[in-house]
């Protein structure tokens, strides 16, 4: 995958760029991320890209020609144009997994300032915001972007990390321990040891119901469940052990911790 950026401070991706995930597809030639600078690209003899608001108002507005050009310049109509705007569709896995299916090439405009001229939003195929807060510009929204997009692309990370991962079905993650067994007088749930594969994906599933209930419950909202998620559910309202967790701690009872 392509990512192309306009920015007014390429800078800003350096640290993020050269570090984690992103650093591993770059470097796996997965995903290649260009930066480029609108400055570059204006016809203005200061390199000004932007310009006080015709019609009086505060601060500054990005100018057209040089995002035009730059846009033209470096993208084709095979090409996913992206402006990060706080007035766009917000974004969120869904929207991330249709971009990587269907575009092996994108371009993100990050806005700064007070805003953009108007007249350039007909030349972008899509608007996206990150939330509903203020941000000193686009840059760091497109962070997200580029993070969340790179992580989908074949190869990035392990496909089995990428179905288990939050939202990647309409639920949070289930809750996950590292040792030791027992912390502050908290332990970790005997299930987990029982050496049942099959008894621990069921129990995982169902805290992922569970939790996503109680913190994002409007994940589920239209949300269709299916028989096995209805009958976990079900379990989860009852708020007892099954008796198939049961059944595999007792069977595993050798393999569960004691202090």
């Amino acid at each position: 995958m392509i990512i192309k950026i306009l920015t007014t401070f390429p800078e800003m991706f350096d640290s993020f760029l050269s570090s984690s995930i992103i650093k591993r597809a770059i470097s796996k030639e997965l995903v290649t991320v260009e930066l480029i600078n609108l400055r570059d690209y204006t016809k203005d003899k200061h390199h000004r890209t932007d310009t006080p608001p015709i019609g009086g108002g505060a601060g500054l507005i990005m100018k057209c020609q040089p995002i035009y050009d730059a846009l033209i310049a470096n993208s084709n109509n095979d090409t996913l144009r992206i402006i990060m705007s706080p007035r766009g569709k917000t974004y969120n896995q869904k929207i991330a997994q249709e971009i990587v299916n269907k575009y092996k090439d994108i371009i993100i405009l990050c806005g700064h300032y007070e805003g953009l001229d108007e007249r350039i939003y007909k030349y972008f195929d899509l608007e996206l915001s990150i939330g509903d807060y203020i941000l000193t510009g686009g840059e760091t929204a497109s962070f997200v972007l580029i993070d969340s997009l790179s992580r989908l692309v074949d190869g990035v990370i392990n496909k089995e990390s990428i179905v288990e991962e939050t939202f990647s079905k309409n639920f949070v993650e289930y809750p996950q321990y590292a040792e030791p067994y027992e912390f502050n007088g908290d332990k970790v749930p005997d299930i987990l040891y029982c050496g049942n594969h099959e008894a621990i994906k069921k129990y995982n599933l169902k805290k992922s119901i569970e939790y996503t209930l109680k913190y994002r419950p409007d994940l589920l909202k239209d949300y269709d469940f299916n028989k096995e998620e209805l009958s976990l559910l079900n379990e989860i309202k009852e708020q007892k052990m099954a008796s198939r967790e049961q059944k595999a701690i007792e069977k595993g009872h050798k393999f569960i911790k004691k202090d």
